[in-house]
């Protein structure tokens, strides 16, 4: 999803009314989902499709007395804990502090979250929030990892994090800063529908959270004509209808309607479903329970073909080679 950054992937799952008990306050070290004392801005995103209040860093380097401590963006990959890399879980297992949003923390397995000393979690779009807060418990001396699913630098987090370190008089030296991949939700999904992704691939994501949707628009009129599989992420949720029929309607201008698609929703969650269907069908799909922000379509190119219910993208063996 992984889904997410930009903004995250997978941010519209529903959150359990476990992780969504909060308590009130933090210092660096103290448990919190709401407010921080620690220097970060607490989160004034209400919501990712309406109006928000700009958020401003809200503490400087030159505020942290202690040697800096160790700052990690670690991808947990597409959900389950066995899609996580071994490296992800030792960084995890070295942290001091784990920042995440709060899905993506009730992905953790138990013996992280037991080790941790500490968890702080944001609700959905409390990104710069969440990656500040981060960056402040690692000036005061904490080892800290942000996590997010799929990969950190697939529609994640690891830019910000350095965005904001710059933001703060931070220099690059003065934090150990370590970016952990993970395997990001395209890869994840197309390891579901078979052999999709096989050759050249683009991937863009639908939510205008952070990119006009005019821009988005301008992207897919880029690469639909061109002979790219494309990986669509966060194509739907009920403030961005318009934008997922907009996307079918630019693919259909420029491929056939009998181009093969794949839907995975919920990669290796439990609620993971599949679907293999055709271009021409996407549109009537938007109102599917299988297709919202933790989906990732994989629209194939003009030689993408379906083999006993598997997406196949040849490679291009088949020009040079006899088998």
């Amino acid at each position: 999803m992984s889904t997410d950054d930009t903004t995250e992937t997978a941010e519209a799952s529903t959150e359990t009314d476990a992780a969504a008990k909060a308590d009130t306050e933090s210092n660096c070290g103290g448990s919190t989902d709401a407010e921080s004392n620690c220097g970060g801005s607490t989160d004034s995103e209400s919501n990712c499709g309406g109006s928000t209040d700009e958020e401003e860093v809200g503490a400087s380097a030159d505020d942290f007395d202690a040697e800096p401590g160790t700052l990690v963006t670690v991808g947990l990959g597409p959900g389950k804990p066995e899609g996580m890399t071994a490296r992800a879980k030792g960084a995890l297992a070295n942290a001091d502090h784990i920042v995440g949003y709060r899905t993506y923390v009730d992905l953790l397995p138990d013996e992280i979250t037991a080790d941790a000393e500490d968890i702080y979690s944001t609700p959905m779009c409390g990104e710069v929030s969440r990656t500040e807060e981060a960056i402040d418990r690692t000036l005061a001396g904490n080892d800290v990892a942000i996590i997010g699913s799929g990969d950190p630098n697939v529609y994640a987090l690891s830019g910000l994090a350095l965005e904001i370190l710059e933001s703060k008089g931070g220099s690059a030296e003065a934090v150990d800063f370590e970016v952990v991949p993970g395997v990001p939700a395209a890869q994840s999904c197309g390891a579901r529908l078979g052999a999709p992704l096989v050759n050249d691939t683009v991937s863009v994501s639908l939510s205008d959270h952070l990119t006009p949707m005019e821009d988005i628009e301008s992207r897919l009129e880029a690469v639909a004509p061109e002979g790219f599989t494309i990986a669509i992420y966060n194509p739907w949720s009920r403030k961005r209808r318009e934008n997922f029929q907009t996307c079918c309607e630019i693919l259909l201008a420029h491929r056939d309607p009998g181009t093969p698609v794949g839907i995975v929703h919920g990669a290796s969650r439990d609620d993971e479903a599949t679907m293999i269907t055709d271009l021409g069908t996407l549109p009537d799909l938007g109102e599917e329970e299988i297709i919202d922000m933790t989906t990732t379509i994989i629209v194939g190119n003009e030689d993408t073909y379906v083999w006993e219910d598997r997406m196949v993208t040849p490679r291009g063996y088949e020009t040079k080679y006899d088998y």
